[in-house]
């Protein structure tokens, strides 16, 4: 009988030892998957055949939450619950920060299976188990489920790693991207203003964050003609850079062949049209002057209306056609005129100009930066520009919501 019973617990040990050999065999090709930064599906594909071909884990819940919600990643065993249901009954256990035993739970979903497993990093739960039909032995229970949190656990760190690690490289691609944007908008905004015997070109360029979407341009066409806009793009980032950059060598190369602006403006809306589907949209003001006629061309498509002052007037210039990247055809186009006389200004701007935080004084708008052209519309450019910003800082006290570009022409 003595023999016997060494026999038997030699047998037991010999058992144990062959199932600790069986569990680091196990860790061990999981640590090596993850190594190989295999993909989330073959994780938990490891996972659910060793729970159930070495653990008899005849049930698995395996939750993990994604952007404020949970998702089951793996299940077998069983009718399978609506997640919902599922996820608000693990909600009943959220305090519970080890492993909970379910037998007799209140909850008929939860009572269904032997074992609640959260697993938390500091005080943010990442993930549930829960594991039912589990047959072991009363000796092997503590090992079993010693295991068990062991290699849900590796999983748990592993998912949250390769999160992390995608977190971090759109975080980075996000910043290149950023500036790349920048670098392609820099290039894009001319570095010295111009001036020449017939007109001065002062500018001012204030993007709200890194990256804006506005742009300017002046063009000499030749030696009586010159050509300008200022527009506003949609979206940010580098495809609205990229796209700046296309419609910027779009208008040069139309400007120089073509006198008409209203065709220029068509052609401009189909480029616009094929680079980006209708998903982007930009508004611009675009002029032509010519000095030996003091004409002024020119076409507001969907933007703020530039201001001629001359003489103690301010004219706003509002004829012209919608915003361009909408339409396939464009619905009208009214091409304005005007003679312009000598030393007159002309002020240009975008949007962010007029858009401030909602809690701010109602009498700054059109009649009021009108009124503003008119009293200081005798100021060089530059000079006009910076009394105009500082004009803003002292009547509005909070910060702008979009980009401000200036644009201020004097013509003589």
């Amino acid at each position: 009988m003595q023999g016997f019973e060494n026999s038997s617990g030699e047998g037991e040990l010999i058992q144990l030892l062959l199932k600790r050999q069986s569990e680091l065999n196990s860790l061990l090709e999981v640590t090596r998957a993850i190594n190989k930064n295999s993909s989330t599906p073959v994780l938990i594909q490891m996972l659910e055949v060793i729970l159930q071909n070495y653990l008899k884990v005849g049930k698995l819940r395996f939750l993990v939450e994604k952007e404020g919600k949970y998702i089951c990643l793996a299940k077998y065993g069983g009718t399978m619950e609506p997640l919902s249901s599922l996820a608000q009954a693990c909600l009943q256990l959220k305090k519970a920060k080890r492993l909970t035993a379910l037998a007799n739970h209140a909850d008929p979903l939860l009572s269904q299976y032997n074992y609640f497993i959260p697993f938390f990093h500091k005080s943010k739960a990442l993930a549930y188990a829960l594991i039912g039909d589990f047959n072991t032995t009363g000796d092997m229970l503590n090992n079993d489920l010693n295991f068990v949190q062991t290699l849900i656990n590796v999983i748990v760190v592993a998912l949250e790693n390769k999160r992390l690690f995608r977190e971090r490289l759109q975080a980075e691609r996000f910043q290149r991207e950023m500036e790349l944007a920048a670098e392609v908008q820099n290039m894009l905004i001319p570095v010295k203003p111009h001036k020449d015997a017939a007109v001065e070109i002062g500018a001012r360029y204030l993007p709200h964050q890194d990256i804006g979407g506005d742009y300017f341009d002046f063009v000499r066409l030749n030696d009586k003609e010159f050509l300008w806009c200022i527009a506003d793009v949609s979206g940010k980032g580098i495809s609205a850079a990229l796209l700046m950059a296309n419609f910027q060598a779009s208008l040069r190369a139309w400007a120089t062949v073509e006198e008409d602006l209203t065709t220029v403006i068509e052609r401009l809306n189909h480029i616009v049209i094929q680079n980006t589907k209708g998903e982007r949209f930009i508004t611009l003001f675009l002029a032509r002057f010519n000095e030996e006629t003091r004409k002024l061309n020119y076409i507001n498509a969907g933007h703020n209306p530039s201001i001629l002052y001359a003489k103690g007037e301010a004219i706003p210039l509002k004829l012209g056609t919608t915003m361009i990247g909408v339409f396939n055809e464009l619905p009208f186009i009214n091409q304005g005129e005007i003679d312009v006389e000598p030393d007159s200004l002309i002020f240009n701007y975008t949007d962010g100009l007029m858009d401030y935080e909602a809690d701010i004084r109602n009498d700054w708008n059109e009649e009021a930066l009108i009124d503003f052209v008119i009293a200081n519309g005798n100021l060089v450019p530059d000079k006009f520009n910076q009394t105009l910003m500082d004009h803003l800082n002292l009547m509005i006290k909070c910060k702008p919501i979009d980009d401000i570009t200036l644009l201020t022409l004097r013509v003589t």
